[in-house]
């Protein structure tokens, strides 16, 4: 089952600092998709996902809302 984790409105660095809140909670293969607005989450969010091995599985934008769905590795 794949969460929601929206996080509009928050600027640098809450989505960041919400998305590790709820990875910590999430056993390995689960998957939460991550909304955002905030620009800086399109180096944010990949950069994040590199340093923690998590896996970015896929990157929209619709609207001015990027949605970023990972998967928990580790």
């Amino acid at each position: 089952m794949t969460e929601t984790l929206d996080c509009k409105g928050m600027m640098c660095p809450m989505p960041i600092v919400q998305l590790a809140k709820k990875m910590k909670g999430m056993k390995v293969g689960e998957e939460v998709v991550l909304l955002a607005d905030d620009v800086g989450s399109k180096a944010d969010v990949p950069a994040w996902c590199q340093r923690t091995g998590n896996e970015l599985v896929e990157v929209t934008e619709a609207g001015g809302v990027f949605s970023y769905r990972i998967r928990k590795l580790k």
